[in-house]
């Protein structure tokens, strides 16, 4: 059998392995490129291979950066099943049409405005061909095998990432493939912990925080103390957030916190269609959580909920101090934006990052402290505060990472380390070696490999 990384390797976007054995070809994943513009432009371009020639993709979870890819595979001949969780075919339903309808409003905008570079800006795809991909989608039972050929069996295990997140074992040519998706951590707010693997020939873990462990500081009360320093100097705190999972485990402390009297009682609201809607999944999916149904209705009581756009504007134009949760996480589009477009340039703001910052984006240089940033064409002065909390990370860090390998009850003959820049895989790499023992390595883009 053949491996193919065309995505998620020496980077943390465009998840997309190829896996071929016996004439048959499965996608494991089929991610979007973020961040820096060389890796976006990559989006452009065709597969390698037909799509028409691909026999089925498994889908770990609905994060664009594992699923946006989605409607150019569709629109390029891909015609079989999309296999994953139920939750995670909602939440991909939910993130396509939304990155759909951003790309084509900032397309329009571009056009408007003229701040393209291009004589014509285009969506690198529609609302229409996002729809596309629905019908396509097949939902599976976790740890229920699922005959994809009459050679190549699979099971999805839960990953405690996001909701509805999986890890995926394949069944073929007498060999177990376990590929990690994206692994959360052992000790989150609202997920479960990870599935650990028993048996696998290969392992494909990701190394998001490869490098990095997470800090034993309180998060809860970091972000208690953050929230009252700025609505003490009448500011407002902005929380960009990813608007499945991150956003719903900080409504769940604020929610906390407001009930323990720790912080006041101002506006809090939820400015993300998206997010609103991602809520509802939640309700309706409660064993793949920890929350309660009672407490997550509790819970969207405290938050004012905007969906319409002119509400979102009425939000920026009050002035009273307020807390804020709006799309998206790395700060590369959505309703965030304008927020930012209103408060960045004012001191008593704060911005408060809570997820991963891929390299390229917004975040990163918020965090690294840039001095000015360029939303939608112009460039604002960072004047507002800008403050990180590691400690809310849907990604599990190294520490993790090397627990999620801890009940193999065999030495698997390779362990690729994707889904990471290439410091932190590499750093994983030797970690892992120096712990288990084990062949480790870190593939390059559009690297084949026989198994």
């Amino acid at each position: 059998m053949k491996v193919t990384f065309i995505g998620g390797a020496g980077t943390v976007t465009g998840s997309k392995t190829l896996l071929e054995s016996n004439g048959k070809r499965i996608l494991i994943d089929c991610g979007l490129f973020q961040g820096i513009k060389p890796l976006r432009e990559l989006n452009w371009k065709p597969l390698a291979v037909l799509a028409s020639t691909i026999d089925c993709v498994l889908l770990t979870h609905g994060h664009l950066d594992h699923c946006g890819w989605l409607p150019l595979l569709v629109e390029q001949g891909f015609s079989g099943k999309i296999y994953c969780s139920n939750p995670t075919m909602q939440v991909a339903k939910l993130i396509l049409s939304d990155s759909a309808k951003i790309q084509e409003e900032e397309a329009k905008k571009a056009n408007k405005e003229k701040f393209s570079k291009h004589q014509v800006a285009k969506p690198l795809y529609t609302v229409a061909q996002a729809l596309n991909v629905f019908p396509l989608f097949h939902v599976i039972q976790t740890e229920q095998p699922i005959l994809l050929t009459k050679n190549i069996s699979a099971r999805f295990f839960n990953a405690g990432h996001i909701i509805g997140a999986c890890s995926i074992a394949l069944e073929l040519e007498d060999k177990t493939l376990f590929f990690s998706g994206d692994i959360g951590r052992d000790q989150d707010v609202l997920m479960f912990p990870p599935t650990k693997p028993k048996n696998a020939d290969y392992v494909f873990l990701e190394s998001t925080y490869g490098n990095r462990l997470h800090p034993d500081s309180n998060a809860k009360l970091e972000l208690a103390a953050a929230i009252n320093a700025t609505l003490n100097n009448q500011g407002t705190f902005i929380i960009p957030s990813f608007a499945i999972e991150r956003a719903q485990s900080i409504m769940y402390l604020l929610w906390q916190l407001k009930n323990e009297n720790k912080i006041p009682d101002v506006p809090y609201i939820i400015d993300s269609p998206m997010g609103v809607h991602a809520f509802s999944i939640f309700l309706n999916n409660s064993s793949w959580h920890k929350s309660t149904l009672q407490d997550c209705v509790a819970m969207g009581k405290m938050f004012t909920m905007i969906t319409d756009y002119k509400d979102t504007l009425a939000a920026i134009d009050n002035k009273q101090p307020k807390v804020v949760i709006a799309a998206s996480g790395m700060v590369t589009g959505g309703r965030v934006l304008n927020y930012l477009q209103e408060y960045i340039g004012q001191p008593q703001t704060t911005i408060m990052l809570v997820g991963y910052q891929a390299e390229g984006t917004r975040g990163r240089k918020l965090v690294e402290g840039a001095k000015e940033v360029k939303i939608y064409g112009k460039y604002y002065p960072v004047v507002a505060k800008i403050m990180e909390i590691k400690g809310l990370s849907a990604h599990g860090d190294q520490k993790d990472l090397l627990h999620w390998l801890s009940e193999l009850k065999n030495t698997p003959k390779k362990v690729f380390l994707v889904h990471g820049e290439n410091q932190a895989a590499d750093e994983l790499r030797i970690k892992i070696n120096q712990e288990y023992g084990y062949d480790c390595c870190v593939p390059l883009m559009n690297e084949e490999m026989v198994l």
